[in-house]
């Protein structure tokens, strides 16, 4: 479309329709307009059929997969309203070139269309950007989600000062000049944008939490792995399927639990104590030694023990008549070396690691004896099922040592026993 175009337009309204050059003014321009706007239809019409048709073969061709998502249905769309707008602006000017106090009207109505088309394109991309590199191993657990809004957010206001100096008729700097007295108020309305990408520059510069890591958040009832981080938020999904939504920040003013380092450890630990009723510990003796020397694990703890007893009892010529004189062995005590024995030979506890047994303070609910150690699976259904086994055992080992597991009575046992057994031990 040119001036000879028009000219072609002017002879046809002069010599067929026989009006007056005087007069073809208005005439011209709408039916040149009419034109514009049919031939901006078509181009869209046909750069959409082309690039659809086109670009999804050659991509499909290609064997990487970024392409794909890059030329995706939504950018090949925008492209093509692209086109038209730019056809558009063009050739606005020259159509209304009689009028041309039209034009700062339809070539802004069109810059305005070019922007947000642009800036729909730009955020296409950088969402294929993302998921690109949210696919290759290095990124995976990096907060690009974060870094993706942040690019959204100063692209839209770059667009939004745009826009404004078009609606207005002012420079864009006319308007950046305005905004060093509007900070605070910019400061308040993105204060949770502006922390939240703080947050996310500490989180992902100290390693702090990544995608996929299990944490616990008490203050959120959260609990489960770290599916999404954004500018803003980042979503937990709970072991129970249900997903909480935790402000970034959260994760830095607040305290949280990753358990990270126990899934890149080479065990998980195992920490819980059985409760020893302090009436059922007593001194061995040689009956219960003996009987103690069939279990196999113990069998050369107990003889050594017994010899390096035995010397030291002789040597100081203590009373062997009471069992309190001297030194001997007692139940919990062979009890532990008992457990210790065990875990040493539980093919599914790690003895790399810190592997022990000790005992804690007592309390009101007996004697403490502790386990503490690693269990060298560290799937949770799994670390369950050997921390189970393992105090199945020792609950029923317990009776082998003439040893009983503090239990706090139940009504059942209230009936068993008269009142003066109850008062006596209430």
């Amino acid at each position: 479309m040119n001036f000879d175009f028009t000219n072609w337009v002017d002879n046809l309204l002069i010599n067929i329709l026989n009006i007056n050059a005087d007069s073809i003014y208005i005439p011209r321009t709408i039916i040149l307009f009419l034109l514009l706007i049919a031939l901006c239809l078509f181009v869209w019409w046909l750069s959409k059929k082309i690039f659809n048709y086109t670009i999804p073969k050659v991509t499909l061709k290609t064997k990487t997969l970024w392409d794909d998502i890059i030329f995706n249905k939504k950018v090949i769309n925008s492209v093509s309203r692209l086109l038209p707008a730019i056809l558009f602006n063009y050739y606005t000017p020259i159509i209304f070139a009689d009028f041309p106090f039209v034009v700062p009207f339809l070539t802004g109505i069109t810059s305005i269309f070019i922007i947000l088309v642009a800036v729909e394109i730009f955020s296409s991309l950088l969402n294929s950007a993302t998921e690109i590199l949210s696919n290759i191993e290095r990124f995976k657990d990096k907060p690009l989600y974060s870094f993706s809004q942040l690019a959204k957010i100063v692209v839209y206001s770059i667009a939004a000062i745009l826009i404004i100096s078009i609606l207005i008729n002012k420079n864009p700097l006319f308007l950046l000049s305005g905004i060093g007295a509007m900070a605070a108020i910019i400061l308040l309305i993105f204060k949770d944008s502006i922390l939240g990408f703080v947050a996310s520059i500490q989180l992902s510069g100290n390693n702090m939490v990544r995608v996929g890591d299990w944490v616990t958040v008490s203050n959120y009832g959260a609990d489960g792995d770290v599916i999404e981080i954004n500018l803003t938020t980042i979503k937990v999904q709970n072991f129970d399927k249900t997903i909480t939504t935790i402000p970034t920040y959260s994760f830095i003013s607040d305290s949280f639990t990753n358990w990270r380092g126990m899934e890149e450890s080479d065990g998980r630990r195992i920490k819980r104590a059985l409760n020893i009723k302090i009436d059922s510990i007593k001194f061995c003796s040689n009956e219960m030694l003996e009987q103690f020397k069939k279990y196999h694990l113990i069998t050369n703890y107990i003889e050594d023990k017994q010899k390096v007893i035995s010397s030291y009892n002789e040597k100081n010529n203590v009373d062997k008549s009471e069992l309190i004189n001297g030194r001997h062995l007692t139940n919990i005590g062979v009890f532990r070396a008992y457990i210790e024995q065990y875990l040493k030979h539980n093919p599914n506890v790690n003895n790399e690691m810190t592997c022990m047994v000790r005992q804690l303070p007592p309390t009101e609910y007996g004697v403490p004896i502790e386990i503490y150690a690693f269990s060298k699976n560290k799937v949770w259904t799994t670390y369950e099922a050997i921390m189970a086994d393992i105090f199945d055992h020792l609950f029923a080992a317990t009776k082998n040592f003439e040893l009983e597991i503090y239990e706090r009575p139940s009504g059942r046992d209230f009936k068993k026993n008269n009142i003066i057994y109850l008062l006596f031990y209430s």
